[in-house]
């Protein structure tokens, strides 16, 4: 059985519609997953917000739970870590750099576009460059600071938007965002 652990912000928005929507979603068509989820800046026990209880309550998917902030144990619980944004991604592995191997947000996941998963890549190797060459006094060269650069600006924004705080429809936003998201996920795990 495979397990996934979600990650947002405070677990009680984005990171709660998707744990509960793919164990809906998963049970429906057979596929047998654990999912969990939990925030990088959190405290265990907050209640899910009341606008995401509505959406989820719409979309009669039952969720049962408070929030939990994210650990080491869950990580190594977890085969599969999707966060929400990008800095849910960056803030988890400064953290936990032995997760690096498992964690991507879920739209990056689930982007079959072979350039974006190469420049993502590319990307991420001139990150960890970048941070070693700090750590040694050193800086990126011109044309390693220029590509840089251009690979930021051509990859798209692979964040989900976070619906705290808004009004209800802003959260029904984020859980079509989610859902979409997530139908992706269900035909990668199929197969």
């Amino acid at each position: 059985m495979k397990r996934i652990l979600f990650v947002c912000t405070g677990n009680t928005c984005r990171s709660p519609m998707a744990e509960a929507m793919l164990r809906e979603m998963a049970g429906r068509q057979g596929i047998h997953l654990d999912v969990r989820s939990a925030g990088v800046s959190t405290v265990d026990g907050l209640p899910i917000s009341s606008h995401a209880q509505d959406v989820l309550k719409g979309r009669k998917v039952p969720h049962a739970g408070n929030s939990t902030a994210l650990d080491g144990g869950s990580l190594v619980w977890a085969d599969l870590v999707l966060t929400m944004t990008t800095s849910h991604k960056r803030q988890l592995l400064q953290r936990f750099p032995h997760a690096v191997d498992k964690t991507y947000t879920l739209q990056e996941f689930v982007n079959s576009d072979a350039q974006v998963v190469a420049d993502i890549k590319e990307l991420e190797a001139l990150y960890s460059e970048w941070q070693m060459k700090q750590i040694l006094g050193q800086q990126l060269s011109e044309d390693e600071r220029a590509r840089l650069l251009q690979l930021e600006q051509r990859i798209p924004s692979f964040d989900i938007a976070d619906p705290f705080g808004g009004p209800m429809h802003v959260y029904e936003q984020s859980a079509a965002e989610i859902e979409q998201a997530l139908v992706k996920l269900i035909e990668r795990l199929k197969r």
